[in-house]
């Protein structure tokens, strides 16, 4: 068990490195340690941006490409482990609130009307759909969770309905909007991965410096006689979701099953308790969402295949392996 940690942070290190070094134009290490160094030196105000081919393709290209997907992949799968226990579910993703659903009408919206604004569009629509979710949910003050499943899932039906109208009546831009709808990585800046940094950052701090009410959680209505405030911890829980996977989302488009599978994956590791779940589950998620965008765009050069398949392919078997365990009664939260 304690030896899963530094493997996860390892792979992530091996993956980052392979996703900078692997790419339609040939690089040398030292060449890339030289551009990150040069790229460093160069935001700090130290030295003047190299102008030379290489120091582009690593430092303006590839180096955000791979960190956006390390970061988006940490986020989806920290507020992966989060949905879980909230829900009590070990099936549950941080989509379920409606995010992805949000997030895709406000892209489709924005093709139709104002195109420049597509990121912001599909951050906004994302936060409204928790917004909304979570409104329809509330009983009294109180959240249940099963009533936020159920609202999360009837958003998700109508969210698609509205995206597929809007998408039907923009067939000039139809390709675009499916191409973000599945997820992908080009284009990612350093603005990009910056905003992405501080919200994975400090949700996976807060989660973590938390991780004893994650597993409190999973107690449901039992844990208020162990004294945690329910449902103070669960508006926390589902403002941290929807802040990470919102602009998680809006950064590389929909990303499937990393916030499902890799917890699970972990789970079956080190075990339920969140102390050591959330951080490999996490780095983890980096680690496939890395794994994945580099195949994506070297399986068929020189075209980029959306990330989003790659992730489907992966995740959708293990998925059903999960069903037919839970079916069995063989899978716990």
């Amino acid at each position: 068990m304690k030896r899963v940690l530094p493997a996860v942070m390892v792979l992530s290190a091996i993956s980052i490195l392979l996703g900078v070094y692997i790419g339609s134009v040939s690089l040398s290490f030292s060449r890339i340690t030289e551009s990150i160094a040069l790229g460093v030196k160069s935001t700090l105000g130290m030295i003047e941006k190299p102008s030379n081919v290489y120091f582009t393709i690593i430092w303006e290209i590839r180096f955000p490409r791979v960190l956006l997907a390390y970061l988006v992949g940490l986020s989806l799968a920290s507020a992966g482990v989060a949905s879980q226990a909230l829900f009590k579910n070990p099936l549950a993703d941080p989509y379920i609130l409606g995010i992805s659903g949000g997030a895709a009408v406000g892209v489709a919206l924005a093709a139709l009307y104002f195109p420049q604004y597509v990121e912001s569009s599909a951050l906004i629509f994302s936060l409204f759909a928790v917004f909304l979710v979570y409104n329809v949910s509330k009983v009294n003050g109180h959240i249940p969770v099963d009533t936020l499943l159920l609202a999360g899932i009837a958003f998700g039906f109508l969210a698609n309905a509205a995206t597929s109208y809007l998408i039907y009546i923009n067939p000039e831009n139809t390709h675009a909007t499916w191409l973000w709808l599945m997820g992908s990585f080009n284009g990612a800046t350093w603005g990009k991965v910056g905003k992405v940094f501080i919200s994975s950052l400090l949700g996976f701090a807060f989660l973590l410096w938390r991780w004893k009410e994650l597993n409190l959680l999973l107690f449901g209505e039992e844990s208020i006689a162990l004294g945690l405030d329910l449902d103070l911890y669960r508006k926390l829980i589902i403002f941290v979701i929807a802040m990470m996977t919102a602009l998680a989302v809006s950064a590389s488009g929909i990303i499937g099953f990393i916030g499902l599978v890799s917890p699970h994956i972990m789970r079956m590791l080190v075990g339920p308790n969140h102390k050591r779940l959330l951080p490999t589950a996490a780095l983890f998620g980096g680690f496939l969402t890395v794994s994945a965008d580099l195949i994506a765009r070297t399986i068929n050069r020189p075209q980029d295949i959306p990330v989003g398949i790659i992730t489907a392919l992966i995740g959708a078997p293990f998925f059903l392996y999960l069903l037919m365990k839970h079916k069995r009664g063989e899978l716990s939260s």
